[in-house]
């Protein structure tokens, strides 16, 4: 769930969204990242940045995905308040809220009794590659590791892209004493579809908002 031209391509919007317009869009993305979350909950699969380490504690601790998720985003509002500003992190912080919230309540309207692997990782990453969009194009995020490999980055001169990728093979390597190799490459296969979603969609040299 990590890419840093997403971040960087975020500044780069021109046209001002009016404010019921972003909450619209922040209310519909966050609901379909935390349908999606609810996918690959059901299907014992994993996805990258701090989503996925909410996962895996979630599989190995047996705590709540979503208090999980909005704690461990907590350090990383700093850093986004000092490179994307204000209003960026107001609206980052909002989204991780909603996704720690709805994510606790699809439990409570929908019941899953039979869901399959592969259906989970392939709808699970359309869906959450949809809502990444939604947000991205409202100057929004779901905060997490690409905020600190950014910033690390311009500190350090440390390449973002090496660290993002580090970041989640070591939470796939990790996963592999919760679940099965199955599992694990389904969670892979579900972050191809994510980012190939994302990577088609939301580009600079096509939309501008």
């Amino acid at each position: 769930m990590s890419d840093t031209r997403l971040v960087d391509n975020i500044q780069e919007v021109t046209t001002k969204h009016r404010w019921f317009e972003d909450a619209m869009a922040i209310l519909i993305g966050t609901s379909l990242v935390s349908f999606g979350v609810l996918f690959l909950k059901h299907a014992g699969l994993l996805t990258g940045g701090t989503a996925g380490l909410s996962l895996l504690l979630h599989y190995k601790l047996d705590i709540n995905f979503g208090v999980i998720f909005f704690f461990i985003n907590l350090p990383f509002y700093y850093l986004a308040l000092q490179r994307m500003g204000r209003m960026f992190t107001l609206k980052t912080f909002i989204a991780v809220l909603l996704v720690s919230i709805f994510s606790s309540l699809h439990d409570l309207f929908i019941s899953i009794e039979a869901l399959n692997p592969v259906y989970a990782a392939i709808f699970g990453g359309f869906i959450f590659g949809v809502g990444f969009i939604v947000l991205f194009r409202h100057k929004a995020s779901l905060g997490g590791f690409n905020i600190l490999a950014l910033y690390l980055q311009e500190r350090f001169s440390i390449k973002a892209g090496w660290l993002l990728m580090g970041a989640d093979l070591t939470i796939m390597l990790i996963s592999l004493s919760i679940v099965s190799v199955y599992q694990l490459v389904l969670s892979i296969f579900c972050g191809i579809v994510l980012n190939l979603i994302i990577a088609l969609n939301h580009r600079k040299d096509r939309y501008t908002v």
